[in-house]
């Protein structure tokens, strides 16, 4: 493992979600993490990203391009309801 990675679970993957979360929130949205299934990271959209247009774009730009920076073995991000 590289020194600018860190063991992908749980407790990390979170910890790299709470580092986001401002952006969205200062749109009125909001992020819940729901788990980890494989190498997949699962998420909830909620507030305004819930229903907005741009959420993909949000998630693959914003949030997948950041953890993917720190868990390199992370497949995607995947929005639930």
């Amino acid at each position: 493992m590289s020194e600018n990675t860190l063991e992908f679970n749980d407790e990390n993957v979170i910890a790299e979600i709470e580092k986001v979360r401002p952006v969205l929130q200062r749109d009125g949205g909001d992020i819940e993490f729901v788990g980890i299934e494989d190498k997949v990271v699962k998420v909830r959209l909620q507030g305004a990203c819930s229903g907005c247009a741009m959420a993909t774009v949000t998630l693959q730009w914003t949030v997948e391009r950041n953890l993917k920076a720190v868990f390199p073995e992370l497949e995607k991000v995947e929005n639930v309801q």
